[in-house]
């Protein structure tokens, strides 16, 4: 067991003489949202396209990793390591042979956009590159959009190109299909090449020589997003990214005919099954990878709905694997690039909302909904490619009566989402208002502090106005949709000035305020002054007590609970400051430090690197439970403390 004085800092870092106190509870430590905890064994995030070698290895391709590279290797339920860079890929094309992988690259260099890379599987060193596509420069866009292999030919989609090039698989060119789209790949037992029109809910067929074959005209709405040829069967394997979300099963002898499917037709948006938005077991999301291999395991990779410009930092990874009767074996998960989960008040913290998905559970935890619905609320925010924020995996949660209002918000927020939920939406989060935005009648962008209390106020710090905005929450009409009263402003004290972030208890009207860093335009970070007013919304809003000066330098993200600020560090001192500082509210005295209890089995070694990266909540049980994102781990750091 680990003894109770090691939280004296063992020695937090050598060069930072704070010392905790020495009489204090340990915390544990936990996490969420990743299969494994420990980074040697966790799972890659946001794995957008998938290739089964036949022996079951899996290759994933991602945008960007932070903690290794973009393309995973995983065999058995395990992870086999990386190849390349962590932002060398772009993510949405993989295919492989007995030698090669072949992934498409991300914008830049020499190649830029419409690039593919060949790397060697023993090696995994890259020694091939090759362009595809004369659209070299789409930073925001997949230009090739699907890969497939045969033989010693390579297939590529030059999606703004609309057609399909093919290759040998040492770069020289053959010949070009024309087809107006292109996606997802796929080659037949007698070399046919099948590809996606995801645009126009159609397969088409073309020989080896490029002559057009067979049309498969889907049901209305669908979107084939993956495709997968089964020799065993003979039979064409389409992922529907429509309103189906499940694989479509086409016979191809004769006149090409839907054969069967697999996985609940609505996928999770399906309410016969289960809870609307609800994953799990063949509710699929959308399906963007399907493989087998020879021993007949069928592996199916989602890619959860949610994320913005870069496409890379979707919703997370969440690859399930079935046995040759259709079984689910187990799992494979994460969170997307980074995000961070609240604990729910509404079930006194056994749920934690994320800003696009919902976790129960410890040791990883279980992956409950994904709270986006993009056939219902096209225009949810949280999937637009343009927004103005940087993708919205960072959940805030207000719990009031039977109601819950989400905000999300991205890495560095000035502006933030809101959502209310209802029985009939089961756990989708319905878009409501924007802040800024006309539901708050401002325009002014929030860069002096945000925080929705526990009574769903809103408090805003509105950029060169000097005041922070409390919206009173007027209630809930009969769909759940809340609303709020107009802005009262309320001066931002001189000492606190420049305000970058307020939190709210609503429940002990007591306000604290944190400083940025004077003479810095960076309005992301935070001081090391903090101001806490007993009684602000009595008429307190000018004489702080206590006032806190952190120890350390490097704050990034604070919140309360009960009767504690929780301080989450980025760098102080020139080194990494993963650990939570607990400070007391009425005395301003650091009283715990919460460290990594569970080095074993749970990696918390990351800095936080976002302005809103941690929350707290008080359970009734009289145990704090705070939440950490993991950017490293690409998961959520759970520290359960009873003072």
């Amino acid at each position: 067991m680990v003894e109770k004085k090691r939280i004296h800092a063992v020695l937090l870092f050598a060069a930072i003489a704070t010392i905790a106190p020495a009489c204090q509870s340990e915390n544990t430590t936990d996490w969420l949202a990743n299969t494994y905890g420990t980074l040697a064994a966790h799972v890659g995030n946001t794995a957008r396209s998938m290739w089964v070698a036949p022996e079951g290895v899996i290759y994933t391709a991602s945008m960007w990793d932070e903690y290794e590279g973009g393309v995973a290797i995983y065999q058995a339920n395990k992870s086999l390591g990386s190849i390349g860079a962590h932002g060398e890929f772009q993510g949405g094309a993989i295919t492989g042979n007995a030698t090669s992988i072949f992934v498409a690259l991300q914008p830049g260099g020499t190649y830029g956009s419409g690039a593919v890379g060949r790397y060697n599987r023993t090696t995994k060193t890259r020694d091939l590159l090759l362009q595809v596509s004369a659209f070299n420069n789409l930073p925001r866009f997949d230009v090739v959009t699907g890969l497939a292999t045969a033989a010693s030919l390579l297939y590529a989609s030059d999606f703004y190109g609309n057609r399909v090039r093919i290759f040998t698989t040492d770069g020289v060119w053959k010949r070009d299909i024309n087809v107006t789209g292109p996606g997802a790949l796929a080659l037949d037992g007698a070399g046919n090449v099948w590809v996606a029109q995801k645009g126009e809910g159609s397969i088409v067929e073309f020989s080896p020589t490029g002559a057009l074959l067979n049309t498969i005209r889907m049901p209305g709405g669908s979107q084939p997003s993956a495709l997968y040829f089964d020799a065993s069967s003979g039979q064409l394997m389409v992922g529907d990214e429509g309103p189906d979300m499940n694989i479509k099963r086409y016979k191809l002898s004769g006149t090409p005919a839907l054969a069967g499917t697999f996985g609940i037709q609505g996928g999770y948006l399906d309410t016969t099954t289960g809870i609307k938005g609800q994953v799990g077991d063949k509710r699929f999301t959308r399906v963007t990878g399907i493989g087998k291999d020879t021993a007949g395991n069928l592996y199916v990779l989602n890619n959860p709905w949610g994320g913005s410009w870069d496409l890379g930092r979707d919703g997370g990874t969440d690859i399930h694997s079935y046995n040759s009767s259709g079984r689910l074996q187990w799992k494979l998960q994460s969170l997307n690039f980074e995000g961070i989960a609240a604990p729910d008040p509404g079930t006194d913290g056994v749920y934690f909302y994320g800003g696009t998905h919902i976790y129960t559970g410890i040791a990883g935890g279980t992956f409950v909904a994904n709270t986006v619905d993009p056939i219902d609320y096209p225009s949810d925010p949280r999937i637009n490619i343009n927004d103005r924020s940087r993708d919205e995996h960072f959940g805030q949660l207000a719990t009031v009566g039977a109601n819950r209002i989400l905000v999300a918000s991205g890495q560095n927020p000035d502006t933030y989402y809101f959502f209310h939920f209802n029985a009939a939406n089961g756990y989708i989060a319905i878009p409501d208002a924007t802040l800024p935005g006309a539901a708050f009648k401002t325009t002014a962008s929030v860069r002096d502090g945000f925080c929705i209390d526990s009574k769903g106020g809103v408090w805003a710090g509105l950029d060169k106005t000097g005041y922070i905005y409390h919206y009173p929450l007027i209630g809930f009409d009969a769909s759940g949709k809340p609303t709020w009263g107009s802005g009262i402003p309320i001066r931002i004290p001189e000492s606190i000035k420049p305000l970058t972030r307020i939190v709210y208890l609503a429940d002990s009207d007591t306000m604290i305020l944190g400083r940025g860093i004077v003479g810095s335009t960076d309005w992301t970070s935070i001081g090391t002054r903090i101001e806490v007013y007993h009684g602000w919304s009595a008429g307190n809003t000018t004489a702080p007590n206590p006032v806190m000066n952190l120890t350390h330098a490097g704050a990034k993200s604070i919140d309360a609970a009960g009767s504690y600020l929780f301080v989450g560090y980025w760098f102080g001192s020139g080194q990494a400051l993963p650990n939570i500082d607990a400070f007391n509210l009425a005395t301003g005295n650091l009283d715990a430090t919460l460290v990594n209890t569970s080095t074993g089995t749970v990696d918390a070694s990351s800095a936080i690197d976002s302005m809103y990266g941690i929350r707290a909540y008080l359970r009734s049980t009289g145990e704090y439970v705070v939440t950490k994102n993991n950017v490293k781990g690409s998961s959520i750091t759970v520290y359960r403390w009873t003072p």
